[in-house]
């Protein structure tokens, strides 16, 4: 399984998540909601869950291997780099677009 694209959703500056991201496997496939988080002094991935229990969550989807699982965040943090500080710029103008049309 080929990963064919990755697109940074949404990106943000503080807190340990820090973007939202869909992966595309094989142009046929997408796998939304996968969160990059900043912890530990490390970046790694959170595939999307849903919640079983009181505090307790179940991944829908999941790479069964570490060799993939590997692959797939290493690709996704990839593309953060590379899409973040446009992410960051387009937010940062949207805040600010926001609070002049609240100050009027």
């Amino acid at each position: 399984m080929e990963i064919s694209g990755v697109k940074v959703r949404k990106a943000f500056e503080d807190g340990t998540m820090r973007a939202i991201v869909s992966v595309t496997f094989d142009n046929q496939i997408a796998v939304h909601d996968i969160k990059v988080i900043y912890a530990g002094e490390r970046y790694f991935i959170v595939m999307p869950s849903r919640k079983v229990a009181e505090n307790s969550f179940r991944d829908i989807v999941h790479p069964i291997n570490s060799e993939f699982r590997a692959k797939l965040e290493k690709a996704v943090i990839d593309a953060y780099f590379e899409q973040k500080d446009a992410l960051l710029d387009e937010a940062r103008a949207a805040a600010e677009a926001s609070q002049e049309t609240t100050e009027e």
